[in-house]
């Protein structure tokens, strides 16, 4: 057993209380401030009536507060919810009935949202994003499992609120795992915290990997403007970057004309979706550091595989399977294939999640025999790193072909006149579906033929891959932390 978040943070707590923990908006916060802010906040949340079992939820950007309420949450025994403040009230009210929160903290400027939510039966809290609360009564809720420390609320295709328990012992377990097995992290690293707080990627990363491991975070409420960021990072003297491939690209953009970048970076990560190699390429150049790329899923806490060391990466790679998971390469009917095959990829381990918060139905979907079915398509090497091909539901089969979008995508982006570009499959009554192409095109770009981009994927594309349409659009509908949406570009 690895024991319960909070008593590993309140360890380091007791080693070093004059430590510095945590920056925010100039000054570095010592342990001893943070330990004391969660000692009120314990207290203001008992005062409120909140119990063992029951449940917070946030709507915050990253703020102190948010290590605060976690750790005081648990240290009474419930869950911290976060939530994703810009979610539209529809899914943000399925959602919050399905996770039954005691209490929605908000912050300062939100007052219009929390009165709509308290005509909705909920209790909204305001506070500010260094805290403490301010005096609330709790809303009774069904008391769950005090085993869980975060729910997740994630996107669904069915149109309904699916949420994602992690328990403590997979946090730990990931949030160790990841630290100890990566060979470039050092007991001084200061981790930039700027992904958002909602996403399992930003949550289990930036915030709790430091907190577990006495490393320091440099918390920044927002990636936008993006050199106030980098700003911080440099007065902070970041050591260590995790972000996704969207904020990379955004970063250099903003480098290239001209703004300083932090002397002190180490290390890059780069997780939430598949790492452009173009970006790959640059980012040495750009931030005079490494990047690695890793992948993972909020099911999974979130890490499942990365290139650990220099010496392990391999471009285009995810790297090998985090010590503790098991994998298997299945075909679409669940019957087990070779790892070097293509095939849906199912992973198991101390990491993974235990279901899905009161929805028994998808967890019977998506775990059989403590098996989880990632959805994603990927093959091992000879050596054991894996590679993400794409999403099982995203594959294009033209005639009876498999076509991965991201491949296309990969070589659309390759044309100099070409910003961005998403791929997906159009049902057809011969060829069961052919290839479709939204492509982006850079300021100032002379193409103006559809053709153009169609006969520039010939010769670099098996000829059932080469998209047959081609749209040009402003822009791509991308997630929060920065993930193409194909299901919008379908609708």
């Amino acid at each position: 057993m690895m024991g319960r978040i909070e008593d590993h943070i309140y360890k380091t707590f007791k080693e070093g209380p004059e430590e510095k923990t945590l920056w925010w908006k100039g000054k570095w916060w010592q342990r001893k401030e943070l330990e004391e802010a969660v000692e009120l906040c314990i207290k203001q949340l008992r005062e409120s009536g909140f119990r063992e079992g029951f449940r917070i939820a946030t709507m915050l950007p990253n703020c102190p507060l948010i290590s605060i309420l976690s750790i005081a949450v648990w240290k009474l025994g419930g869950t911290i919810v976060p939530l994703n403040a810009k979610m539209g009230p529809e899914t943000l009210l399925n959602t919050l009935r399905l996770v039954e929160p005691g209490a929605v903290i908000l912050f300062p400027g939100m007052e219009e949202a929390a009165a709509a939510l308290e005509t909705k039966g909920m209790t909204a809290v305001i506070a500010p994003l260094e805290g403490p609360l301010p005096s609330f009564k709790c809303r009774e809720c069904k008391p769950e499992d005090s085993s869980l420390a975060v729910i997740f609320a994630t996107s669904g295709t069915s149109g309904m609120p699916k949420a994602v328990q992690l328990s403590h012992s997979n946090v730990l377990d990931n949030t160790f795992g990841v630290y100890k097995t990566f060979k470039h992290f050092r007991d001084d690293d200061n981790v930039i915290n700027v992904l958002p707080n909602f996403h399992v990627f930003g949550y289990d990363l930036c915030t709790i990997l430091p907190l577990v491991n006495g490393l320091r975070q440099t918390v920044v409420p927002t990636f936008m403007p993006i050199s106030s960021t980098l700003h911080a990072m440099i007065e902070a003297e970041v050591t260590v970057i995790a972000a996704v491939p969207t904020m990379y690209s955004l970063f250099m953009a903003v480098i290239a004309k001209g703004h300083p970048v932090p002397s002190t970076l180490r290390f890059m990560v780069s997780g939430g979706d598949k790492l452009d190699l173009r970006i790959d390429e640059r980012a040495k150049q750009f931030f005079g550091a490494e990047l690695f790329e890793g992948y993972g899923l909020t099911e999974c806490s979130p890490i499942v595989s990365a290139n650990w060391s220099l010496q392990e990466k391999k471009a285009g790679w995810v790297g090998t399977l985090l010590p503790g998971y098991e994998a298997q390469i299945r075909d679409m009917q669940g019957n087990i294939i070779d790892q070097q095959e293509e095939g849906v990829l199912w992973v198991r381990g101390p990491s993974v999640t235990s279901g899905y918060f009161r929805s028994p139905e998808i967890t019977r979907e998506r775990i059989v025999d403590g098996w989880f079915n990632t959805g994603d398509i990927g093959t091992f090497d000879s050596k054991g790193l894996l590679r993400i091909l794409d999403r099982a539901g995203d594959l294009i089969i033209v005639g009876g072909f498999n076509v991965y979008p991201q491949e296309v995508e990969i070589v659309i982006k390759g044309h100099p006149d070409v910003q961005d570009a998403g791929v997906i499959g159009i049902r057809h009554g011969i060829s069961g579906e052919y290839v479709k192409a939204f492509v982006v095109l850079r300021e100032g770009a002379d193409l103006d033929d559809p053709r153009g981009i169609i006969n520039y994927c010939k010769g670099k594309l098996s000829h059932y891959k080469i998209p047959r349409k081609v749209d040009f659009v402003k822009e791509l509908p991308y997630s929060s932390i920065g993930k193409l949406l194909r299901r919008e570009l379908r609708e």
